[in-house]
């Protein structure tokens, strides 16, 4: 593993803390208020320019995976980010990131533009914020996402509730298909090799459930959301992960995938993944 990347670390007063990479804007740790690491992050990650982190929180932009012509996921994971401001409160701390566009950027994808992620911790929950204004002269347009990596420590143990009803994306299957119930990680051969884009979950919490431990995830301005999780077969061919770091994962993620966010010049977006140990 190569050194780890500039980065701040958040401590509020009551002691929950947050660990974010310049590289990418990249949150690689979360710990609550008298709890545990909340954030898987692998012990084979990649900490080099032009490289991306596996585990945290990356920030798709502007493309989620290989929706588009652009790299997949975009470039915001790969760039470094600026430190705008850092502060404590009285309940919490505070950090804005930020990244503009430049040559580089305008070379694949000919837009100028800001971008600004927020991260506030504090007790037992932490906000994530991404906003973008559109700097340029003419519309721009992008799928985004959050792409949370939960840590787990016995994924058959896990369930997520709030999805029942939705429709559903299968990338594996490459099929549309309804969500009839509470999704249930039960071990078996194709149940965990997931990667789903469930659409229309916009405001409704998703409740993250391991034996007692609960992680309540809300967003703001996101219409849908992401659950991956790569199984052992598609795990083992991931050189940036162990082979068993399927297992001790779950990715949900808040993103904005099926309606592409549209801006006018001088307009912005603003979309917030919440997470909270219930």
């Amino acid at each position: 593993m190569n050194s780890e990347p500039s980065s701040i670390t958040l401590q509020s007063p009551d002691g929950a803390s947050a660990t974010i990479a310049l590289h990418g804007g990249h949150l690689l740790s979360w710990l609550p208020a008298g709890g545990v690491e909340q954030l898987y992050l692998s012990p084979r990650s990649e900490y080099t320019p032009g490289k991306v982190i596996r585990g945290g929180v990356p920030v798709c932009f502007p493309q989620f995976a290989e929706s588009g012509p652009l790299p997949r996921h975009g470039f915001a994971r790969k760039l470094p980010w600026e430190l705008v401001s850092q502060q404590q409160g009285k309940d919490d701390a505070l950090a804005v990131l930020r990244l503009r566009d430049s040559d580089a950027t305008r070379a694949i994808w000919p837009h100028a533009f800001e971008l600004e992620l927020s991260v506030r911790v504090g007790g037992r929950s932490i906000d994530i914020e991404l906003a973008c204004e559109n700097l340029g002269d003419t519309p721009l347009q992008f799928t985004t996402a959050l792409h949370t990596y939960l840590r787990v420590a016995d994924l058959d143990a896990v369930s997520v509730e709030g999805l029942a009803g939705l429709r559903y994306f299968d990338a594996v299957k490459q099929a549309d298909a309804l969500q009839r119930m509470d999704l249930l990680l039960t071990g078996e051969k194709g149940v965990l090799d997931l990667d789903r884009i469930y659409y229309g979950v916009k405001e409704r919490p998703l409740l993250v459930t391991e034996d007692r431990r609960q992680v309540v995830v809300r967003a703001q301005g996101f219409d849908d959301a992401v659950i991956w999780n790569p199984g052992p077969e598609r795990c083992a061919q991931l050189a940036d992960m162990p082979p068993d770091g399927w297992s001790e994962m779950l990715c949900v993620e808040a993103a904005c995938i099926g309606r592409p966010i549209e801006l006018q010049p001088g307009e912005s977006w603003v979309g917030r993944q919440s997470l909270e140990l219930a």
